[in-house]
């Protein structure tokens, strides 16, 4: 397909999407995935697509790219359409549909994180949400990968620890798993979720905090996860090495 230049998305940032793993052709938690685009549509005031239309879509990205076999990250893209010049949006808008795919091989290896400059804005709310505007996001992946990192731990503007730039946060501080709090600027992630549920179903103590960074810095471990990676862990913070968390291999197999 071809866009418009004159798609807000494109010019504005003024869409959402989503980003999931499809094996074999079948994305999972796809349920988890529409609703949260729902949510997202109802933050930024845009009309929910139709769920045949976003499941058509994906099924021939999927197909385009010759991924029916195998691991692919599949983009699901919603974008509120043409609006001309300015910030307005016409009345009724007319969003933009569309889904690419990509091969999305397994990962390999731990991960080297550093902490980035770039701070997240916690009263933002393109923060708690999977809008187009991800500028802050690609300038902290930028910071690491120009200081031989592989992912940005970023804070948000009051100091307390909210996310990497493609991943949500956990960590291990005696005995007790926790992951920053949606307040702080975090995207409600599929797969953080379910961690959080894992371990409450596991009895495993976990808390949803707002701490600042030296909390992180003295973690035991410290992992990311999203939905292409699933739980992955860091081997390093700010070239401080870190321990593997024992259960990882046990989370990481509930998590397939």
């Amino acid at each position: 397909m071809s866009l418009p230049l004159n798609d807000r998305g494109l010019l504005l940032g003024d869409g959402l999407f989503e980003t999931l793993l499809a094996v074999d052709g079948v994305p999972a938690d796809w349920d988890a995935h529409l609703a949260r685009l729902a949510l997202g549509c109802a933050a930024l005031g845009l009309p929910v697509p139709d769920e045949a239309d976003v499941g058509a879509a994906a099924q021939a990205a999927l197909s385009t790219a010759g991924l029916d076999t195998g691991r692919a990250a599949l983009r699901i893209t919603w974008t509120a359409g043409s609006g001309g010049r300015g910030l307005d949006r016409p009345e009724p808008c007319a969003p933009v549909l569309f889904a690419t795919a990509a091969p999305s091989p397994a990962p390999a290896g731990p991960l080297r994180l550093i902490t980035a400059a770039t701070r997240r804005n916690a009263g933002s709310i393109a923060s708690r949400h999977k809008t187009l505007s991800y500028l802050d996001n690609v300038l902290a992946r930028r910071e690491a990968t120009m200081a031989g990192a592989d992912e940005a731990v970023m804070l948000n503007t009051k100091g307390h620890v909210a996310c990497a730039a493609a991943a949500n946060l956990f960590w291990v501080a005696g005995g007790r798993l926790e992951t920053p709090s949606l307040d702080c600027g975090v995207l409600a992630g599929i797969t953080r979720a379910r961690v959080l549920a894992w371990a409450d179903a596991a009895g495993m103590p976990a808390a949803e905090v707002a701490v600042g960074h030296d909390a992180l810095a003295a973690a035991e471990a410290v992992f990311v996860t999203n939905s292409l990676s699933g739980a992955r862990p860091a081997q390093s913070l700010d070239g401080r090495p870190l321990a593997r968390w024992p259960l990882l291999a046990e989370l990481s197999a509930a998590l397939i």
